[in-house]
């Protein structure tokens, strides 16, 4: 995973670490390695992962073939290493992978009622569009300039769907910085997991990135300083649903999302 994947193999396992981490190597985690899709499952909660330029549905390589969306292709830009849910035989091999795990042109049409419109909603943009390439490989500038006109046209409509405006809380940041490993800003000691050939190194995570809160429960214009990572985000979610945390989220003394993010009539209870 360290190297994106290259090949899309099966993880070959040696047991666990505390807490809850597979040991070995490989790529597609096995069923038995929890995700938060199983829980919200589990708990009788919707979920879907929107990705974009994926066409069809629950699509990754073959396991133990090369991965050939490492690359952006015009017309074809997605990237299966930015889908997270494809890296776990719960969800690949699930009867019900192709109706959790949709292209992005999906999103509109379920955002039109509540009812349609998943519990839990992860979007992933093409490789231009999240600003990994630039240019891009359709002659787009790229860069942040392509972040911003699809933010512009995704956002809204997020924002306007009868969902959000219920109870809808939205999330955007990114994965990690431009050189997350000599950014010594990074936040909270992260340290590389069981598996890494650095381990117990401290200060590896992504590097110091940011993250925008928006909801009816955020005060607009409104900032916290506390720091977070994404283990964080992960526990903060988990809160919502009233689910175990999973993994690292569970750290002793971790951030989870508080009245510092939640500052206008958010009811804990």
């Amino acid at each position: 995973m360290q190297s994106d994947c290259q090949i899309y193999s099966a993880f070959v396992g040696a047991g666990t670490v505390a807490p809850g981490q597979a040991v070995g190597d490989g790529c597609v985690f096995p069923a038995t390695v929890p995700t938060v899709a199983d829980q919200l499952s589990a708990a009788g909660l919707s979920w879907k992962g929107y990705m974009e330029d994926m066409g069809t549905a629950c699509r990754h390589p073959v396991v133990g073939t090369q991965d050939p969306t490492q690359t952006a292709h015009v017309g074809d830009q997605y990237a299966v290493r930015h889908n997270p849910f494809m890296y776990f035989a719960s969800v690949t091999g699930s009867a019900d992978c192709a109706t959790h795990v949709v292209d992005l042109s999906k999103l509109k049409t379920d955002l039109r009622t509540v009812a349609t419109t998943p519990n839990l909603t992860y979007i992933t943009p093409n490789l231009c569009h999240d600003g990994h390439d630039a240019p891009c490989v359709d002659g787009q500038p790229g860069g942040l300039l392509s972040v911003d006109a699809w933010m512009r046209q995704w956002v809204p409509k997020i924002l306007a769907s009868p969902a959000f405006a219920a109870d809808g809380v939205l999330v955007i940041t990114a994965d990690e910085s431009d050189s997350p490993q000599s950014d010594a800003t990074a936040c909270c000691g992260e340290s590389a997991g069981p598996n890494s050939p650095l381990p117990g190194i401290t200060g590896l995570g992504g590097g110091k990135i940011g993250a925008l809160v928006i909801s009816k429960y955020v005060t607009p214009g409104t900032w916290s300083t506390t720091s977070y990572n994404h283990y964080s985000l992960l526990a903060s979610l988990e809160d919502v649903f009233r689910l175990p945390y999973l993994g690292y989220a569970g750290a002793t003394g971790l951030n989870r999302f508080g009245l510092d993010v939640y500052n206008s009539g958010w009811n804990a209870g």
